[in-house]
């Protein structure tokens, strides 16, 4: 079980740098968003396995030759079975930080749901005062605001869409068509629970390149899913234009008032830069093989430090 947690070890030290480098630099990504979604979740996914995987197994070698064994082996040393003494300090540290590092991501994740609850709870109940419902419009309140602003609250069963006075008056019905469509598919793809997760991954191991980058990704990325999905039924001129004037009015409102897809999502001047130079210059999509390619891969990287935790003897 050694070489697995050097396996390992080797792994997160890849998946943590030089991997989520080299994919935020990627082109193709703007191509195929959905494929690109899913690698940059088993790139998080395998690079946190990988961290607590290899220290654990580390510490388990002394107490058996794979996983299973050695914790068999640690349950009884917890049972009083086995001595202390048979672990060493060394693989003991390795268990204890294994621990605390899956105590603290796990912890994060808690605390970054319930602050992002508590900011949306505060939300509704400023729009509870400030807004209307929309005539015409289910889920849909209007906010007395000159400003073109537009966003969507997540809230399941209660899920609404806001926009501005200021943003109905300047769009055609087209444009505020295409907006909508837009905000509605953060909340039908539950693209709050991506930001959620990469969120509290950035806040966890705010160090790290992989949490970083990743959560700019993924706010791209799921602009660009929404701007996709926009397209199929309002044109693209329309929807660059829709793009263009609600990017507008995001300077006239607090940046934690446009939460889109949750409260993290990032809707900064260059992710519009982006979203726009996409739509003006289009490249062809992806072809399918080269995004069945991308996501065989992301299950590989997936597959890797399971297979090397959970299949007893996978290595020795």
């Amino acid at each position: 079980m050694v070489w697995t947690s050097w396996f390992l070890a080797v792994m997160a030290v890849a998946l943590a740098w030089p991997v989520p480098v080299f994919l935020s630099r990627a082109r193709w990504t703007s191509r195929a968003p959905f494929a690109a979604m899913v690698l940059w979740q088993a790139i998080a996914l395998a690079g946190g396995l990988s961290m607590i995987g290899a220290m654990l197994c580390y510490g388990l070698v002394p107490l058996g030759g794979n996983l299973v064994e050695g914790l068999h082996g640690l349950l009884r040393v917890a049972l009083g079975q086995e001595s202390l003494d048979t672990l060493g300090i060394p693989h003991a540290f390795a268990l204890s930080a294994a621990a605390l590092l899956s105590a603290h991501l796990t912890f994060t994740l808690w605390l970054t749901y319930f602050r992002i609850n508590r900011q949306r709870r505060r939300h509704r109940e400023l729009l509870i005062l400030l807004s209307s419902p929309s005539d015409d419009r289910p889920a849909t309140l209007v906010i007395n605001h000159e400003a073109p602003v537009a966003y969507c609250l997540p809230g399941g069963s209660r899920s609404v869409t806001v926009l501005s006075d200021g943003l109905m008056a300047l769009l055609s019905p087209d444009e505020l068509r295409a907006v909508l469509l837009h905000e509605e598919t953060h909340l039908a793809q539950r693209h709050h629970l991506l930001l959620w997760a990469f969120a509290a991954w950035r806040s966890a191991l705010p160090w790290l390149p992989t949490s970083r980058l990743a959560q700019r990704a993924v706010s791209s990325l799921i602009e660009i899913l929404a701007d996709d999905v926009a397209l199929r039924s309002v044109s693209k001129t329309t929807l660059v234009t829709a793009i263009a004037l609600v990017a507008s009015g995001s300077a006239h409102v607090p940046a934690t008032s446009l939460v889109g897809g949750g409260a993290e999502r990032i809707d900064t001047p260059a992710t519009t830069s982006a979203r726009l130079g996409r739509l003006l210059t289009p490249a062809p999509a992806l072809g399918r093989a080269q995004q069945a390619l991308v996501l065989t891969a992301a299950a590989l990287v997936m597959a890797a430090p399971t297979a090397l935790l959970l299949v007893p003897g996978t290595l020795p």
